[in-house]
């Protein structure tokens, strides 16, 4: 394997939508639409172009990250974040360390960009590697129903989350 990272291009697109397929077709807690929201996303007010990144094995993608911006609303402030939807690789290269490259890669990008936490849904033995914990430790909600230890926020930066609490407010291009 001769793996790089960069950041996703327009050329890339229908490529990468292939490869999110792919990644969740036997996955047990997927409706297998991922393709379609990483679709949407990507016209929403919520991309970033430098937070879709890519990984090609000898210049075939073979995994992508995205991160996309979302709101934490409460009565009193909103606060601009992250949401980390969806990290796809397939199927013939899972476990060899190509997702935590990807998730790696891009929360430095994010803190680079200036961003301060990233918040995601999703299995909670594996994103606490990365140094996530539960939202509700910060008060953040889902704004739908999820087991409290799935619903998961990472600090970029030392104070991020400090006065930070209220429920996350997704893209719109999350629901269809």
């Amino acid at each position: 394997m001769n793996i790089t990272i960069r950041q996703e291009q327009p050329s890339d697109y229908k490529v990468t939508e292939d490869v999110v397929q792919k990644a969740f077709a036997n996955m047990e807690f997927s409706d297998k639409t991922e393709h379609e929201l990483v679709g949407r996303l990507r016209k929403s007010d919520a991309f970033i172009p430098q937070l879709s990144i890519v990984a090609l094995d000898n210049d075939e993608v073979i995994g992508h990250i995205l991160l996309t911006k979302i709101n934490i609303i409460n009565e009193d402030q909103s606060t601009e974040s992250l949401a980390l939807a969806p990290v796809s690789v397939l199927p013939e290269y899972q476990n060899k360390g190509i997702g935590k490259l990807l998730i790696n890669t891009s929360l430095e990008k994010a803190r680079e960009l200036g961003y301060n936490s990233v918040v995601v849904l999703g299995h909670p033995d594996y994103y606490p590697k990365f140094g996530f914990k539960k939202a509700s430790t910060w008060k953040i909600k889902a704004p739908f129903e999820v087991p409290d230890d799935a619903f998961m926020a990472l600090k970029l930066s030392d104070d991020a989350l400090s006065n930070v609490s209220g429920v996350v407010e997704y893209s719109s291009a999350f629901f269809g």
